[in-house]
Order: structure tokens, then sequence, then C-alpha cells
């Protein structure tokens, strides 16, 4: 799982500029795996984050408003070195670019993102990241909204339908569901409109969503609405 590294020399005298890089590595390595800085669900935060990806640990960002999933967030992979000039190169040649947003296991995370976990890396063994790295795609969803026809235009989400794979199996039942509403829009629920959104999954909060593949979302649809109170 660790790179090679060049034996320190034994010859008598200061330790070589190369070896003393090498000791400072490892060093930096040993502090990162005993003093991780712990992340917390919810806790906003522009830093990155360190996950396991089997023996091996990767550097990931979070998706922004889905990072607070007690057991669940969205991330992707980025090289280590990242922002770095060659980062970006270097990673599409391992295959950092080939994985959109992923399902994270917050059990997976170490805590945040230290310089110290890059010899533990894919990228920094000279390995290409694996096809499957055991996270799932955070795929994509449907969301139906309420919001009030006044000034305030305050609502709240009525359904979320997800997992969707794909966008086209998203956009088919998006688009039943915009023939649905089309003309009802302002009917539907007096004192509200009613709309429909495509977006990301927010896997952090993914108990909320209503599995699509084998429901009438019209029907789901029609049962949301009457929930809806002015």
């Amino acid at each position: 799982m660790i790179r090679r590294l060049r034996r320190c020399g034994h010859a008598p005298g200061a330790i070589s500029p190369e070896d003393q890089a090498v000791v400072d590595e490892f060093r930096a390595m040993l502090t990162a795996l005993r003093n991780p800085e712990p992340w917390t669900p919810g806790i906003s935060s522009a830093r990155d984050i360190a996950v396991r990806v089997g023996p091996f640990v990767e550097r990931a960002h979070t998706r922004p408003g889905d990072d607070h999933g007690p057991d669940l967030i969205a991330v992707t992979l980025v090289h280590p070195d990242t922002p770095h000039a060659g980062a970006y190169l270097h990673g599409r040649q391992l295959g950092y670019t080939e994985h959109d947003w992923l399902r994270c296991p917050t059990t997976s995370i170490l805590g945040y993102w230290q310089p110290g976990y890059t010899q533990l890396t894919h990228a920094a063994n000279g390995l290409h990241l694996p096809d499957d790295i055991g996270m799932a795609p955070a795929n994509y969803a449907l969301y139906i909204e309420a919001r009030k026809r006044d000034d305030t235009h305050d609502g709240h989400t009525l359904l979320r339908l997800g997992p969707y794979t794909q966008t086209r199996h998203a956009q088919q039942d998006g688009d039943r569901l915009t023939a649905a509403l089309n003309g009802r829009e302002t009917t539907l629920a007096p004192g509200y409109r009613i709309t429909m959104r495509f977006g990301p999954l927010n896997v952090s909060d993914h108990q909320l969503f209503t599995d699509p593949s084998k429901t009438d979302v019209v029907a789901l649809l029609n049962t949301a609405i009457t929930d809806v109170r002015p």
C-alpha cells in the first residue's frame, strides 16, 4: 500500500537532503494516522476530507449541501496534489476524473485531509483507481415542491423521487409529472404553486426519498398534493 521509500544511508555524517525528505514524508504520514482531524457531519467547510478506499486513503471533495448525513454523504475523489499544476493531468491518467459524485459511508471518513495521507493514495503508488472503489454513484432525483404564491414564496418539498441512475430515466418521469401538472400548477393546492425540478440525489437525506422504479409517479404526486395545506 505504501510506495517504496529510499533507504536512508548508513554512512557517517549528516543525512542527505533526499533521505531527509523521505524521513519527513514518513513522519508526516504517521502523524496524520495517529492524529486525525475529526470531521463532523453538517459542519460546512471548504476543506477536503480523507476517505478509505480499500487499503488506500484518498482525498475527496464533499458536495456543498450534501455533507450532513449521519451515514452517507456525497463526495468526489481528487488527486492528492490538487490544486497544484499537473495534478489534474496525472489524476486523469490514473482514473481520478472517471468518477462523478459518489455515495460515501461516513464510517469510511478518517477526518479532514492532511498532506501526510498522500503516501497512502493510489496516485502516490503509481496505481490507477479501480473501477469499483466500493462507493455507488450519488445518482439523480426529482423534487416536487409547493411554494406559497404570496410575497414570501415560503414552501416545502412534497416529494423526493430517487435514485435515478441515468438522467434519461429521470427525464421520462419528469415528462410525466410535467404533463400531470400542466395548467394546474396553481390550482391543485390553493395558495400554492406546485413545481418540479431535477437535481442530484441528496444522499445525506436518502431516507426521505421514494424509489420510483416500481411505482406510479403521478399517483405519488397526487397523494403528496393532498397533504398541502393553505
